[in-house]
């Protein structure tokens, strides 16, 4: 396993944005980014709360709401890639790089929001979800495809 997430970091450092970085085994990172990734959570949900009072729209932030105004989001993402080639949407222009980052903070902040009107812990979420996922696509049987667990 260890030899595993070595070559996962290893290529993602040889191929991914922070090129040349080296990182850790995403195991052996995991916590520090969750209880980091907590903290910034609990600050961007306080934001968000205040934002909203601020402009006295809790009343419009319910969970169905919320949920469809990420998916235009999330669409305005797609915007951004649709048509483009695999290597095309690795390498946007600085002006479309900086839409997309854009589209994915909204979709983060709707994201962080919903969490927050329904009190779910995202990255307690998330690590669960992953631990999850490890089981359905266990390394060994699912290297370089890209079926659905069911299909295994």
């Amino acid at each position: 396993m260890e030899e595993i997430n070595r070559r996962a970091a290893d290529e993602a450092d040889a191929t991914g944005p922070h090129r040349g970085v080296q990182s850790a085994p995403f195991h052996r990172r995991t916590p520090l980014l969750m209880s980091n990734m907590s903290n910034e959570l609990d600050r961007l949900r306080q934001q968000l709360r205040d934002f909203a009072a601020e402009r006295d729209w809790e009343q419009f932030h319910s969970p169905k709401n919320l949920s469809m105004a990420l998916i235009v989001e999330a669409a305005e993402l797609v915007e951004h890639f649709q048509w483009l080639t695999e290597a095309q949407s690795k390498a946007l222009p600085d002006e479309t790089r900086d839409k997309v980052e854009q589209e994915l903070a909204d979709i983060f902040l709707y994201l962080i929001r919903i969490a927050d009107m329904l009190d779910m812990d995202l990255p307690s979420a998330a690590q669960r979800k992953i631990e999850i996922n490890q089981q359905k696509y266990p390394a060994s049987q699912v290297r370089g495809q890209s079926k659905k667990y069911t299909e295994y």
